[in-house]
């Protein structure tokens, strides 16, 4: 059975700083190698290194295949970013008290 997940109290390393400061720093890759070697543009691999895109199972396959990581890893720290950012959110919080149960918990 899977275990829950659970959302830290402090915001967690988000999937660009994680590729920016634990992958392509200490290697020495820059953005455009990252790219070539994922076999995407350039603008992907900024666009998430800045936080302005998700990783999507298709990313974490190629991030995973290109440094020796896991595609579980990226897509868990995709997940667990997304949900702390949607448990801080006010937005949410003022659409959950609008919500109501369709079932029994």
């Amino acid at each position: 059975m899977a275990e829950t997940l659970r959302v830290p109290a402090r915001q967690p390393t988000s999937v660009g700083m994680m590729l920016k400061e634990e992958f392509l720093a200490p290697l020495g890759i820059s953005q455009g190698r990252l790219a070539k070697a994922m076999g995407v543009s350039r603008k992907t691999v900024n666009e998430l290194c800045g936080n302005r895109r998700g990783v999507t199972a298709e990313t974490a396959f190629l991030l995973s295949k290109v440094l020796g990581t896991t595609p579980e890893f990226w897509l868990n720290l995709q997940v667990i970013n997304d949900l702390w950012l949607a448990k801080h959110s006010e937005r949410l919080a003022a659409k959950l008290k609008h919500a109501h149960p369709l079932v029994a918990a």
